[in-house]
């Protein structure tokens, strides 16, 4: 026998006893990667579902801090990892009165959500039908390819390499990559060839790049096909997941039709013109609002993405060809409202915050994003982040803007609002959101809109529009019939 021949045997029978004591052998990705198949099942879609604790990613109460809980009664996933598709329903209610979020502002009040991906395109159900939703995609997509069965065939995919590490005082298999565009990952792998857990970094609207570790444990057999029975996820150093899996289903139905409307959506930014030199900036799910000065421009709000943004502040500086755009002012750090503010750094607009969220910002702002780059990454400019320490006036000596902050607010404890005085126009967030023509008023009243009628009151400002960020303007006699108060004389 020849030395090859031997040494060739001595490795096969070396990885044999190892596999045969519970122990990994320490081969190439692929190797590992063909049996952690073999040993977990290969669904082509899988279904689960199960009930535990949320946490809304990016709506933290105070900036830098947790985000706020969610108690969720079910939620739903399926799979589809042929067509790179999963739908989630999901029912959950508000756990904790403080933080935000786009559901009731009262505990305890059940809402379902019912959310869909199908390869590069993502969309929500609503009551009026599906709403697409181009800002999902990213996140969705780390879901489907970082659980237990999708992370094992996206390493296959995207020629992994393995190494072998020590935690807890167990040798797992650290099997590495990188969806391209989307994020990069590591998954670990037990002595059983099961995924206990996968660290995965992901590209963010307003980190940059955050990191989130997924924990999958007490595993189960269905069929052939193992799946775990808890898990737990954590992004940007905080809970978001703690589910306790009580169905899966193999191999489940997994078919979802991509709406028309989906399809063919497209970023639309409308203008609207308010009062002279003031324009409502529309067309989408989050409003901005522009601002003439003699020499130059304001924006409230940077809303969303650069996607979103970014056309934003295109349309606005057309409205006053030659008129840099000065700054931009951020009502709260709730990701949908700043998520566009690194497109306006790059812009070269200095970025007006809260002062309780200045040093957030400037940690967020630094982090670049190698995955994929987004425009301050690509401009190497440093943003330019001034707080706004309770009030603020920007003045050109004939138009003022006054930047106020709403004190006790559930919603935001840095949150503001823009009032022109001259012209008699609030600027707010979340604080109040029109309800449709002819509704009925909310009853209890909404305690955020509570809480913006009494700071009003108390600043005594002189308003005759309210200028939502979300929804359309209207008088501000409509605040004051939701939050079932008197308008003052």
């Amino acid at each position: 026998m020849t030395r090859t021949a031997l040494f060739t045997r001595l490795t096969v029978s070396v990885a044999a006893l190892a596999l045969a004591s519970g122990a990994l052998a320490q081969d190439s990705a692929v190797a590992v990667l063909k049996r952690a198949s073999a040993a977990m099942g290969e669904p082509r879609s899988i279904r689960y579902s199960g009930e535990g604790s949320g946490w809304t990613f990016g709506q933290a109460w105070q900036p830098g801090k947790a985000w706020p809980k969610i108690d969720i009664q079910s939620q739903s996933r399926t799979l589809n990892y042929a067509s790179s598709s999963m739908r989630e329903e999901i029912t959950f209610s508000r756990g904790e009165i403080q933080g935000g979020g786009g559901y009731a502002a009262i505990v305890g009040v059940p809402q379902r959500n019912d959310q869909y991906l199908s390869g590069s395109y993502a969309w929500n159900v609503t009551p009026a039908g599906a709403a697409p939703g181009p800002r999902f995609v990213g996140g969705r997509t780390h879901q489907l390819w970082i659980s237990p069965h999708g992370v094992l065939d996206a390493a296959k995919r995207n020629n992994a390499t393995v190494t072998w590490q020590t935690k807890g005082g167990k040798t797992l298999a650290a099997v590495s990559f990188t969806e391209p565009g989307k994020f990069a990952a590591t998954a670990y792998l037990n002595d059983a060839y099961l995924v206990e857990r996968v660290e995965s970094r992901v590209p963010d609207t307003v980190l940059g790049e955050t990191s989130v570790a997924t924990d999958y444990s007490n595993y189960r057999d269905y069929g052939g096909v193992q799946f775990p029975g808890r898990i737990q996820q954590s992004a940007g150093g905080f809970p978001v997941l703690d589910l306790t899996v009580k169905e899966v289903q193999p191999n489940a139905p997994a078919e979802f039709a991509l709406p028309e409307n989906v399809r063919g959506a497209a970023e639309r930014v409308t203008t609207e013109k308010v009062a002279d030199g003031v324009w409502f900036v529309a067309g989408g799910s989050h409003n901005s609002v522009a601002i003439e000065m003699k020499d130059h421009l304001i924006l409230v709000e940077a809303p969303l993405d650069g996607a979103r943004s970014g056309l934003v502040i295109e349309a606005v500086k057309k409205l006053a060809p030659g008129k840099p755009l000065r700054y931009v002012i951020n009502s709260h750090h709730h990701f949908d409202h700043a998520g566009g503010l690194r497109a306006a750094a790059a812009a070269g607009a200095t970025l007006l915050v809260h002062a309780e969220a200045k040093a957030y910002f400037d940690r967020a702002f630094a982090t670049h994003s190698k995955i994929l780059p987004d425009l301050l990454t690509q401009s190497k400019k440093r943003a330019s982040v001034q707080a706004v320490k309770d009030r603020m006036t920007l003045s050109d000596g004939a138009r003022t803007v006054q930047i106020w902050t709403i004190v006790e607010n559930n919603h935001a404890a840095a949150l503001m609002m823009v009032h022109l005085p001259k012209e008699r126009l609030l600027i707010e967030a979340d604080a109040y959101t029109p309800i449709p023509p002819g509704a009925k008023p909310p009853a209890p009243a909404n305690p955020n809109n509570v809480n913006l009628v009494v700071n009003l009151d108390a600043f005594r400002l002189a308003i005759d529009r309210i200028l939502p960020l979300h929804g359309r303007v209207v008088p501000v006699e409509d605040l004051y019939t939701s939050a079932g108060r008197a308008l003052p004389k």
